[in-house]
């Protein structure tokens, strides 16, 4: 079936309508909460959303190790296959990298000032850009039972990869075994997404209720930027990127992504609890196995479009509000730090909020400073971390569909 197929059709069903439906009268009792703090109400709402953040968080991680053990162990690996994946993971690279760059630009074209007076509690930064990689070297490593425990998914992708390939040799009643456990897997995480609505409709509740509109309007300018940023990478660089690799309109496919991965994502903040929606829709689209069974954990990980803009915008702001006058040299260097930063957000407490001491710290922002800046991203982050989060988890979907597809023209050509 082609992707052209799969997107017409995956628009057919009524997911979407409803999860639209929850999201709005979420939004009504989130505001009626707001104003009338009923606690009862509150507390049945909170329990939807948390439920249903906690069924995929609990999910994805088994889903992430059964599917790439039983993808490795079961299925033939061709040249093909190795092509797509090192596809997918140049596109991740690049995508991320030119973030980074539109964020930069966005912000000298639309300079924002802070105003910088808490301090953010209880909270570390790295070092440097060498603290986060090594941190990711050693979360490799970690013990197989503690990463399913914590959701340590750079271990799982290791030992899961590990073990389909010891697991290749095996009888065939064992790879049956896997094959059936993988199916049973995903009927569960089809069970899970399609409680989205009620689990979306008390999420939404909950923050309109926790947070209102009123303590957003201070950092109006700041989130537009971020906001702006972040949608023009998601309609343009990643349009252009798409393009490259099929040759036809991105656009049906890009719409596809948001509506399926983007809106859940956007409502339950976190990559690693869009994993089983996004496998679902590479199900859906008809991707090869071998690709998203990796690529979409993986992604997960390390395709961080949205972490690398919120890094950029944020630490220019605070330069701009102490008057540092940077060159383009440097400018240029924030954006590979942001994007190799940007990286290793998903291994550090506080996500890619506290990557942004490491880059204040290249144009001599003490870490007192840049630590406010990030708890002025904690203010905004009702809004930032959702739209970081729909970017990011929507786009390791996009890109190994537009891979999938460019594998397929290819293909075609050959036997052609």
């Amino acid at each position: 079936m082609k992707i052209s197929n799969a997107i017409s059709r995956s628009g057919d069903g009524s997911l979407v309508a409803q999860i639209a439906v929850g999201v709005l009268i979420g939004a009504v009792l989130g505001y009626f909460l707001y104003l009338y703090h009923i606690d009862s109400l509150a507390v049945i709402l909170e329990l939807l959303g948390s439920l249903f953040v906690g069924a995929l968080k609990a999910i994805a991680p088994i889903v992430v190790f059964v599917l790439i053990c039983e993808s490795i162990a079961t299925k033939h690996f061709t040249s093909t296959s190795s092509t797509g994946l090192r596809k997918i993971i140049v596109l991740y690279i690049v995508g991320t990298l030119l973030a980074s760059v539109c964020a930069v630009l966005a912000s000298f074209a639309f300079p924002t000032s802070l105003v910088l007076e808490g301090t953010a509690e209880n909270a570390s930064a790295p070092a440097s850009v060498g603290a986060v990689l090594v941190n990711l070297a050693k979360k490799a490593v970690d013990n197989p039972v503690n990463a399913l425990a914590t959701g340590n998914f750079i271990a799982l992708i290791v030992w899961a990869v590990g073990l389909g390939i010891a697991l290749r040799h095996a009888s065939n009643s064992s790879k049956a075994v896997l094959v059936d456990l993988a199916e049973a897997i995903n009927k569960v995480v089809y069970l899970v997404i399609r409680l989205a609505p009620f689990g979306i409709c008390g999420l939404v509740a909950t923050s309109v209720a926790q947070t209102g509109f009123e303590t957003l309007g201070g950092y109006l300018k700041l989130i537009l930027v971020l906001v702006l940023s972040m949608l023009f990478v998601a309609f343009v660089v990643n349009a252009v990127i798409v393009f490259v690799m099929i040759k036809k309109n991105p656009y049906p496919l890009i719409f596809t992504c948001i509506k399926n991965s983007a809106i859940t994502a956007f409502f339950t903040r976190s990559s690693a609890a869009n994993i089983p929606v996004n496998i679902a829709l590479a199900k859906k689209l008809d991707i090869d196995e071998k690709l998203y069974s990796v690529s979409i954990p993986l992604g997960a990980t390390v395709n961080m479009a949205g972490a690398a803009i919120t890094i950029a915008v944020l630490s220019l702001a605070a330069v701009h509000t102490l008057g540092i006058s940077i060159d383009f040299g440097t400018a240029l260097l924030l954006c590979f730090v942001s994007a190799i930063a940007a990286c290793g957000a998903s291994g550090i407490a506080g996500g890619s909020l506290m990557l942004i001491p490491l880059a204040c710290s290249l144009f001599g922002i003490s870490n007192d400073i840049a630590m406010q800046v990030v708890a002025i991203g904690y203010i905004i982050g009702v809004i930032q971390d959702s739209f970081e989060t729909a970017l990011n988890s929507s786009t390791d979907v996009l890109f190994t569909a537009a891979v999938n597809e460019n594998l397929k023209v290819n293909e075609s050509i050959k036997k052609d």
